[in-house]
């Protein structure tokens, strides 16, 4: 039998599930990827002029209620049916997307992403079901491929094409994920058929509460629930990449030299991807840590499987951290691209891992329950990253923050930052003042202040979860596992 046979035996809404999800995720990237660099942008930019720390509180708390709302949510969808519910899901991000560009105070800008955030809520538990529905023992291993297959499509997609739109605004980066939103309403009302329910006699809020029951049930569990913990602290590092990596990139990184090397190739391709400028966006050099796992998962999947998934797990994370290091400690654009390709292979021994690990060590009557509660260290990962994202790193790493430090040392005069006078006036007349370039500017700040040292905190964070996890298979794990 040939191996493509296999192909012919997913349902046609397997299909339509994946491509609902590439265009998801394509409007979920494409405008997350950049969105830290959309709170704290200067105004004149239609961005929002924000505090790493406001920044780090919006995105944090709202990324970490899209992790742990599924288990509401997905309970409301097993009830009233998937169709509406991603049809909700759909209205809910869209007019989030449209609301979130036309309010300019941190409190509603607050409300519109949690907003976005309780779509993608609803939207998660529903597309997971139904490729899990649509699969069987025989196809679910090469089905649950394609559909990561998809997450990464769009999630390179999405951000690339962004990256290259974000010169004309960031209405057009929003207008973009809404127009994929309203693709996927198209193909939800056109061929999205309701799977098979199973039948249940209790109502929403009984299953919502027997959802929370569950959870309870898996963390009586102390050693996986001690498991859960170690692992929020790399899911906390690994998401820097959302968090902190654009903003870090658009204040310190030379990307020009990443431009001029593609341009003096294939010089349409760089006027295509780069900036006027000539330069390559921070979103569309993050978007390229979807490309990597597209490139090479399967290679990386093939080499880790010969290893116990949590000994993969640790010598993932231990890549990561390395990754974090080339991407935060270095100015060189070459070196930064390095980096997340690093990076990416450490994501792709230990993300997939993950799961595989929390299926292995659940016990056979508890397998559902336990993957059930496999997301909650990714929503307390969210959280503590917003919180690194914030203060810490603003003190360590933020230029606007450095540049105000050097400025009341030399006791210059420049103007406090208003409607009137923006980041980017700040940054001129600063450099004005001390006969800087921007990029003798920034040149200084790095030398001075050394904002590259926030690699230390994230790759420690790795490195901490690498020994935690270290000491968790030696000395809490049974004998036998």
């Amino acid at each position: 039998m040939s191996k493509l046979s296999i192909f012919k035996k997913y349902p046609s809404l397997f299909w339509v599930a994946n491509i609902i999800e590439l265009f998801e995720r394509y409007a979920w990237y494409g405008f997350y990827m950049g969105f830290g660099l959309f709170l704290v942008g200067s105004k004149e930019t239609s961005a929002m002029g924000f505090s790493p720390e406001q920044k780090g509180i919006i995105m944090g708390t709202g990324s970490m209620l899209l992790y742990f709302l599924p288990i509401i949510t997905g309970a409301i969808a097993d009830k009233i049916g998937y169709k509406r519910v991603l049809l909700l899901a759909f209205l809910i991000y869209g007019s989030g997307f449209y609301m979130i560009q036309h309010f300019d105070s941190f409190g509603m800008v607050f409300v519109s992403f949690i907003w976005i955030c309780v779509g993608g809520a609803f939207f998660k538990p529903v597309i997971s079901a139904t490729i899990s529905k649509t699969t069987n023992e025989e196809t679910a291993s090469i089905g649950f491929g394609i559909f990561y297959m998809m997450v990464n499509i769009g999630g390179f997609i999405g951000p690339f094409v962004a990256g290259i739109v974000l010169g004309k605004g960031w209405n057009f980066v929003f207008m973009l994920s809404i127009v994929a939103i309203a693709i996927n309403i198209l193909i939800t009302l056109l061929f999205f058929k309701e799977p098979a329910k199973e039948s249940a006699s209790s109502g929403i809020l009984e299953s919502v509460k027997q959802a929370f029951r569950n959870i309870f049930v898996t963390l009586t569990n102390w050693r996986y629930a001690l498991f859960l913990l170690i692992m929020s602290v790399f899911w906390a590092a690994f998401n820097q990449l959302y968090y902190t990596f654009p903003n870090f990139v658009d204040d310190w990184v030379n990307t020009a030299t990443l431009y001029n090397g593609i341009y003096s190739v294939f010089p349409g391709f760089a006027q295509l991807i780069g900036t006027q400028s000539g330069t390559i966006s921070a979103v569309t050099l993050s978007s390229m840590d979807s490309f990597f796992i597209i490139a090479f998962q399967i290679a990386v999947s093939a080499f880790v499987m010969r290893f116990r998934p949590l000994n993969a797990m640790m010598g993932g994370i231990f890549v990561l951290a390395a990754g974090l290091f080339l991407m935060f400690a270095f100015q060189s654009g070459w070196v930064v691209l390095f980096g997340i390709l690093v990076f990416g292979l450490g994501e792709m021994s230990s993300s997939p891992k993950y799961t595989e690990y929390v299926g292995s060590i659940a016990p056979p009557d508890k397998k559902a329950l336990y993957m059930g509660s496999s997301f909650l260290p990714i929503a307390l990962g969210h959280q503590i990253a917003g919180f690194i994202s914030g203060a810490p790193y603003e003190k360590v790493a933020d230029k606007l923050f450095l540049l105000k430090a050097e400025v009341a040392k030399r006791g210059l005069s420049v103007p406090e930052i208003g409607d009137s006078f923006t980041k980017t006036d700040y940054f001129n007349e600063a450099a004005r003042q001390m006969s800087f370039s921007q990029q003798q500017l920034t040149d200084f700040l790095w030398s001075t202040y050394h904002p590259q040292s926030v690699w230390i905190i994230f790759s420690s964070m790795a490195l901490s979860a690498v020994v935690l996890l270290f000491l968790y298979d030696r000395f809490v794990l049974p004998k036998n596992k």
